[in-house]
């Protein structure tokens, strides 16, 4: 039974959690490890390829909530980055911030199966859903506290968040986000 709440309290993006155990008055605090944490995206280029990035800065606080700072997004290509931040798509001088807050839900003993909540993305809120592909909690090796951690797997629709550049072109509008996460 205490696993089982462990493994409810969580966070799955982005860096750190706060949760409440069942059997305990005391908080769980669980610090996401940037080194082995990845929230990605995948968004089509023309039909012809798929562009992957990442948000290489995040923090957050909460049963399941995160602060994506949009200006550090990262394609691995330089001016690509420059252009994502600028006016013509994720304007982070009037947007700096995007944000998730939800909650773990369809629990199996003791493991979620997904993520529920919103995002918020360049002024716009929309109900998301992320579904949870795998979920750990163990001993760390090393640091001899608990670590989990989690796969999970959602899709948005870019348009949907007033971010169309490249719709007249063809471009496809869905954006898979993949979120790698470990916390100690």
């Amino acid at each position: 039974m205490l696993l089982e709440s462990k493994r409810a309290m969580l966070l799955l993006l982005l860096t750190s959690v706060t949760a409440g155990r069942v059997m305990s008055a005391a908080p769980v605090t669980y610090q996401i490890d940037p080194d082995h944490t990845y929230p990605g995206f995948e968004a089509d280029h023309m039909g012809l390829s798929i562009w992957r990035g990442k948000f290489d800065k995040t923090a957050g606080q909460g049963t399941v909530t995160a602060a994506i700072d949009s200006s550090r997004v990262d394609f691995g290509h330089d001016k690509l980055n420059v252009w994502a931040t600028s006016a013509e798509f994720f304007d982070t001088t009037k947007f700096p911030q995007a944000s998730y807050t939800g909650k773990l839900a369809g629990f199996a003993k003791g493991i979620p199966s997904r993520v529920v909540g919103d995002l918020t993305l360049h002024g716009v809120t929309r109900h998301v859903v992320l579904k949870i592909n795998s979920f750990k909690c163990m001993p760390h090796p090393v640091f001899k506290r608990e670590v989990c951690g989690a796969d999970a797997l959602g899709c948005i629709r870019r348009d949907d968040y007033g971010l169309d550049a490249g719709k007249p072109y063809g471009f496809k509008m869905d954006v898979t986000l993949r979120i790698q996460v470990e916390a100690i």
